[in-house]
This record gives structure tokens, C-alpha cells and sequence, in this order.
């Protein structure tokens, strides 16, 4: 088995929902950060992806955690709360809670936490700047958490301007595009100490698209995440992980 054993847990964010492969199946930064990783070490990476969209905070440390931490990972990175606090009564100290459960767990374990905040889209959506304001105040509650924790590698996307920028994202405008989870993709390496190509952090602009707005934006995007709430259903339902076993990941070819 590769020396390095990474396992990633969360939820579309971190399952690569926007950066989408013409096969159908998703990519995402975490698929980008095994193969980068494995390039810039020269070493095969073992890799394991278990996060499904859709997923609140606790339910992805509840049904992903312990079936990560069986693995027997060196590296576990952890990103939620994005879906949490797109919801009326959040409460920012639940959701750090479970950042701190994760970190005990980690720590238990011997196994090196990575902690993502994800990239922000409030820019570009409803209500915008209420989600900014959670956002914020999320990011500085977990930060407080780990401050004491130089060894938790910190992949911080929320304070990214640049990220936050519709050339980032993909149609529905809270899933970034392919330029994004390689900008994410890089930050994680550099906060790895390992070298990402140039060309990640701000690929060529992708080739335009006609974006919903108004009325379609309303009845292709926000009407069916509105249905799923008042039905208490998950675009994350009867999903199963993409790759939950380790799954090798080789050098490319130079």
C-alpha cells in the first residue's frame, strides 16, 4: 500500500458536484489533489472518496467518519456546513461542534486532519448576504476551535475573492465549475507544502455558456432545492460513495 493513504469526507463540495467529466461521473478537487499529490511526490497515492452531495454537517460525520477512519488513513480531510447554513435556524456552534468531534476522532486515531472552508458563492445567490454573514461567522468559530493547532492543515477557500467570482462557478451558482475545484485543488497542495501546477490556480476561462437568470434561474435551481426541503429529501438520496475503498492513484506519465 502507498505510503501516503488520503480519505476525503463531506458532501458536493468535496464529491466534485460542477466539475463534471463527459463520461457523466464528477470529479472535484479531491479527485485533482490525489493525482496532483501523487505527481509531486513521485509516489503512488492511495486515495478514498466517501462524501455524497446533499449532506448536513453531522449526518457526514455520523455515516462517514468512522468508515474513513477504518481505512487506516494518514490524511483525512473534512469540509460540511455549507448545506447547513443555507438553512433558516443554523447554529454555527452545532456545526463547529463537529468540527472539534472530528479533530478528537483524528487525533485518537493518529491520522493528520486537512480542514477545507469551502469556496463562497453569496456573490451570486438569493439572499447573498446572509449566507456571507454565516459564512463568516462559521469560518472564525471553527478557526477558534484549532487555533492551538499548528499540525491541522489548514485549506481556507471562503476568504478567496478571486474564488468567489462567476468564472468559477457552474450554472446553478452554488457549485464551482472546473476552474474552481482546481483552484481548490491547488491550495490544498501549497498547504500540503507540495507543488501544484501554475496553471491551477486560474485556468483558462471555460467556454461560455448561457446561464439561467431570472425566472429560469428561479424554476431550473431554486425550485427544485425548495421542493427537496419541503419534502425532506436530499439530492444526496440513494447515493453511494465513488470510491469508498482506497483506490491507487499513479504518477502521470512525464
Amino acid at each position: 500500500m502507498a505510503s501516503v493513504r488520503f480519505v476525503a469526507i463531506g458532501d458536493s463540495f468535496t464529491e466534485g458536484v460542477g466539475d463534471d467529466l463527459p463520461d457523466g461521473r464528477v470529479r472535484g478537487w479531491a479527485d485533482l489533489t490525489a493525482q496532483g499529490w501523487a505527481d509531486a511526490s513521485g509516489e503512488p497515492i492511495s486515495y478514498a472518496n466517501l462524501a455524497i452531495r446533499g449532506k448536513l454537517v453531522w449526518p457526514i460525520v455520523e455515516q462517514q467518519l468512522e468508515a474513513a477512519l477504518a481505512l487506516e488513513p494518514t490524511h483525512l480531510s473534512f469540509n460540511g456546513g455549507g448545506n447547513d447554513i443555507l438553512r433558516p435556524r443554523a447554529s454555527v456552534a452545532h456545526i463547529a461542534d463537529a468540527f472539534s468531534h472530528v479533530l478528537r476522532r483524528c487525533d485518537e486515531e493518529g491520522v493528520r486532519l486537512l480542514l477545507l472552508s469551502g469556496a463562497n458563492p453569496s456573490g451570486q445567490l438569493p439572499l447573498g448576504r446572509v449566507f456571507q454573514r454565516r459564512g463568516d461567522l462559521l469560518s472564525a468559530a471553527v478557526e477558534a476551535r484549532i487555533a492551538d493547532r499548528p499540525d491541522v492543515v489548514r485549506a481556507y477557500n471562503w476568504p478567496d475573492r478571486e474564488l468567489g467570482t462567476p468564472p468559477y462557478w457552474s450554472e446553478d451558482r452554488l457549485h464551482m465549475n472546473a476552474r474552481g475545484h482546481h483552484r481548490v485543488a491547488a491550495r490544498v497542495l501549497d498547504s500540503l507544502g507540495e507543488k501544484a501546477p501554475d496553471a491551477w490556480w486560474s485556468l483558462p476561462d471555460l467556454p461560455a455558456t448561457m446561464s439561467p437568470r431570472g425566472r429560469a434561474y428561479y424554476r431550473e435551481h431554486v425550485g427544485p432545492w425548495i421542493r427537496r426541503r419541503l419534502t425532506g429529501t436530499s439530492s444526496g438520496d440513494g447515493r453511494t460513495a465513488k470510491f469508498p475503498t482506497w483506490t491507487p492513484v499513479e504518477p502521470s506519465a512525464v
